[in-house]
């Protein structure tokens, strides 16, 4: 497998620190508010990641935070005069609807800011003692930049060379502008802890560092997020654990691409903000799953109602598919002595192209290829009546297979067990059998009300 590593711009090899063992860290949210549709890109995205690397039988660690103390969920809390803490578990438990309405695999731990401050104590402590970082008049500790001779290996910056306003807190006191704060002092109004330093809260780049640190050991695999991420968090996390563990802090740096929103940057200000919970009321989760891998994660997507519609029809084609297997298998009689050799042969070379698609920097895009490539051989070999009970039963194999990878289909309906469904059927069936035409048609627009449409075909009334 080869992914594309942001570190060195180029596709490598991926080769894990331990045989069989994955450690992941994918940087999680500020939860002060519900998710917002550019947060479920790297979501989906890097649950894909997971979720094929685990196909391929790798035992996965697979770590993402909670970032619960922050101005912005200090600011929340004094609106709505309550607690800090009161706001970031309301929005923790907001964002797990959301991930489970997306099909999101539960991480293996979601570490918190406020649960780790020892373990960014001792980090904080320990670069002082390296001298990488100095104490500041207020009892604001601040890492020394300059000091670290690699900063910008990942963002391709020189320090020069670097835009003045990019996210950088313009603070007085500091020994140097481009130094990022590690240990904030604490203010009025504000939650604090204990400290070397005298009471205060930790900054955010430390955070992940110390969570990485104490949940997943020095190194780890693969450490991902949203390209707005490259610069600066993600350059500050590797300045100070470089500088703090002598050790490197991951072999592979992953990052996903931006969404446009009508082709225009997501802004407040521009009034093209929309949270998850927004758009799944009006189209469900699943288009907005499809959306996000639809294209090569590295891509920027575009995101509008016409192509969450366009999502929604492409997962339509592929439950009416699925559906299609199913009720073949339930009703053909496999009297026919047809050599489905080739076929299968046909159907195993889609797999394998999917499985080659997601080995090439998770081309996710490529492998949905693959599945409507499986989609329409098949359909017109069930046209062509030339398929097997075999060929049918190796075909829903490895179509759930692949989906289940990309963590599509999820919403697939069990058998009807609602009485007042299949009495209908049963009236509309012995309405048809005495040729009382009219009564089955009233039957079935009933059916159709309740979102029950049936088909009428040589094997059967089919039920979707």
């Amino acid at each position: 497998m080869y992914l594309y590593n942001t570190l060195s711009q180029k596709k490598e090899k991926f080769v894990p620190i331990e045989n069989n063992k994955i450690k992941i860290y994918a940087c999680g949210p500020t939860v002060y508010n519900f998710i917002h549709i550019g947060n479920a890109r790297p979501l989906c995205v890097f649950d894909v990641l997971r979720r094929f690397l685990e196909y391929l039988n790798y035992e996965v660690k697979f770590v993402q935070n909670f970032t619960d103390i922050d101005d912005k969920i200090i600011n929340r809390a004094n609106q709505e005069n309550i607690s800090f803490l009161e706001v970031s578990e309301k929005y923790i438990e907001e964002f797990k609807k959301d991930s489970d309405g997306l099909n999101v695999k539960k991480s293996s731990c979601n570490p918190k800011a406020t649960e780790s401050i020892k373990e960014i104590i001792d980090m904080i402590s320990e670069l002082i003692k390296r001298d990488f970082a100095y104490i500041g008049k207020s009892n604001d500790v601040y890492f020394r930049t300059k000091k670290f001779r690699n900063y910008g290996k990942l963002s391709k910056q020189n320090l020069g060379d670097l835009n003045l306003g990019t996210r950088i807190e313009i603070v007085s006191e500091k020994n140097d502008y481009w130094d990022f704060v590690l240990w904030k002092s604490s203010k009025l109004n504000e939650p604090k802890f204990e400290s070397p330093w005298g009471l205060g809260r930790p900054g955010w780049h430390i955070e992940c560092s110390a969570m990485i640190r104490k949940h997943l050991n020095y190194t780890i695999d693969i450490h991902c997020g949203g390209q707005d991420l490259i610069f600066p968090h993600h350059e500050n996390e590797i300045a100070q654990s470089q500088c703090c563990n002598d050790k490197k802090l991951a072999n592979y740096w992953l990052h996903n691409g931006y969404i446009n929103i009508e082709n225009k940057k997501m802004s407040k200000s521009l009034n093209n903000f929309f949270t998850v919970r927004e758009i799944s009321k009006k189209f469900g989760y699943e288009p907005i799953r499809y959306l996000m891998i639809s294209s090569h994660y590295r891509t920027p997507i575009n995101f509008s109602e016409e192509i969450i519609n366009q999502c929604k029809n492409s997962l339509g084609k592929l439950y009416n598919f699925r559906e299609n297997l199913d009720f073949y298998l339930e009703n053909f009689e496999d009297d026919l002595d047809l050599d489905m050799s080739l076929g299968l042969e046909k159907i195993s070379s889609f797999k394998n192209k999917f499985i080659k698609s997601m080995e090439d920097d998770l081309n996710t895009s490529e492998a949905l290829a693959a599945i409507f490539e499986i989609v329409k051989y098949v359909n017109n070999n069930l046209e062509n009546k030339n398929f097997s009970k075999k060929f049918l039963e190796n075909t829903i194999s490895i179509f759930d297979e692949l989906t289940e990878i990309l963590g599509i289909l999820y919403n697939k309906k069990n058998k009807l067990n609602n009485s007042k469904i299949e009495d209908l059927i049963k009236q509309r069936e012995k309405a048809r059998k005495n040729k009382d035409w009219a009564t089955a048609d009233k039957i079935r627009a009933k059916l159709k009300s309740l979102d029950v449409k049936l088909e009428d075909t040589e094997f059967g009334v089919r039920i979707k």
